[in-house]
């Protein structure tokens, strides 16, 4: 019996045993696992934190950094502060959430800047009408008076007509002017009596064809974009300097029109913007442009974009910029011999030839002759090196005495010699005596009365 009573007594004590391991590892178990709850709960709460940090930061700071980046690319839009406490669905939702507010600030911008436009275009075209009106009328007021404060009231509708004219181009209207095929160098005249500087900018006309112009859809539109170019070069640049505009031809590529001043310059970064502007981008917004807002380039860029010119800036050899305006050559046509331009368009500048060394001609080396009285003909020493073609008689006439040509000189010293023969005749004659009331219509006395206006 007493060995029974002791395996009792040894199973009794190994149960024991196992009862109290047991019991100690479900102990170890709990506190492991309200170890981990606690761990866990802690790396909750710093998730929680973290992310209410990132969505304030969101609120704050992203959101308005990604907003003005649409207009300044140089802002930069922070990123995530606390990247390794939020998990890949937080981080991709609060990145989500960055482009769902710039989309919605680019729609809102666009409708806004749409509306702007369309407002601007309405009253735009209603003030271009109103100031073509008064030009009209200013033109009829220049024939009946003669005020030269009409004609500075006059360049200064010029001046304003231009300024609503480029806003009409800026909101994407056409620029409200229908013109005919017209003279390239004539459009730059055009240009340049359209900017407050004009006395300082002086054309040289290296065309080919005198009589290259410009299909008449693309006229106005280049008027438009060489005046504010011109604007801009004389509006940085000192007033003493001038403002340099040539044009020339380029065979198969067009002609180009080239500004230069000696102005201030500009910086790396108002050199690529400027670039970007003139370049025809597709959209540009009226927010963009700056407060008070800079047109000029703008709105050689939506004229470029619209009519198929090219421009181009760079700095130049004057000091300040130089712009290169291209018309492509679809663009281009030669006008009619029955066109006539204008008494001020510029002369093209032709290549001199080079010198030979042939024998002066008889009209180069015949003497002037004097005048009575001694005394020089006031007249420009200009000389004529091949002597003017001679008409052809019809045919069937009488042939004529032939005449030995003179030159200018020798035509201009017949003319003083007449004069000055009439002065001494008058001279000594006295004053003439008032003509009879019968003889007013006289040939004689109208002839020489206008010798004495000469």
């Amino acid at each position: 019996m007493g060995w029974i009573v002791a395996v009792i007594a040894v199973a009794a004590a190994v149960a024991a045993m196992v009862h109290a391991e047991n019991m100690a590892r479900a102990q170890r178990i709990a506190a492991a696992r309200a170890e981990l709850a606690e761990r866990q709960m802690k790396a909750a709460e710093a998730r929680t934190a973290a992310l209410t940090d990132e969505i304030g930061q969101l609120a704050r700071e992203r959101i308005p950094v990604a907003a003005l980046a649409l207009s300044h690319p140089t802002a930069q839009v922070p990123g995530l502060r606390e990247a390794a406490e939020i998990d890949g669905d937080a981080a991709r939702l609060l990145t989500e959430a960055v482009q769902a507010a710039i989309t919605a600030v680019l729609e809102e911008r666009g409708r806004v800047d749409a509306a702007a436009r369309a407002a601007m275009r309405g009253t735009s075209a209603k003030i271009q009408s109103l100031l073509n009106q008064s030009q009209q009328l200013l033109h009829e007021l220049q024939h009946e008076y003669d005020d030269p404060r009409i004609l500075q009231l006059d360049f200064r509708n010029e001046l304003a007509l231009r300024r609503t004219q480029a806003t009409a181009v800026l909101c994407d209207a056409w620029p409200g002017l229908a013109r005919q095929n017209s003279p390239l160098v004539e459009i730059v005249l055009g240009a340049q009596s359209r900017v407050a500087g004009y006395e300082r900018v002086k054309v040289a006309n290296h065309l080919r064809d005198e009589r290259l112009g410009l299909v008449a859809r693309a006229a106005e539109p280049l008027a438009v974009a060489l005046a504010e170019l011109l604007a801009n070069a004389t509006a940085y640049s000192h007033p003493d300097t001038d403002v340099q505009v040539t044009l020339q031809q380029s065979g198969g590529r067009g002609a180009f029109l080239m500004v230069d001043d000696a102005g201030i310059g500009m910086d790396d970064d108002a050199l690529d913007r400027a670039r970007a502007l003139v370049a025809g981008p597709p959209e540009i917004l009226l927010t963009e442009l700056g407060d008070p807002p800079q047109t000029g380039f703008a709105v050689v860029g939506r004229l470029v974009l619209q009519y198929g010119f090219n421009c181009h800036i760079e700095e130049s050899p004057f000091g300040g910029m130089r712009t290169i305006l291209r018309v492509p050559a679809h663009l281009l046509t030669v006008l009619e011999d029955d066109h006539s331009l204008s008494a001020l368009a510029p002369k093209p500048v032709r290549t001199p030839a080079s010198p030979t060394a042939a024998a002066p001609t008889e009209q180069e080396t015949a003497p002037v002759p004097q005048p009575a009285g001694g005394q020089a003909p006031a007249l420009p020493s200009r000389r004529r090196r091949t002597p003017r073609p001679a008409p052809q008689a019809p045919a069937g006439a009488a042939p004529e005495r032939e005449q030995m040509p003179r030159t200018p000189e020798q035509a201009g010293a017949s003319w003083a010699a007449l004069q000055q023969g009439t002065l001494n005749g008058r001279s000594v004659a006295g004053p003439p005596s008032a003509p009879a009331p019968e003889d007013h219509d006289h040939p004689d006395d109208r002839d020489e009365q206008g010798d004495d206006q000469t």
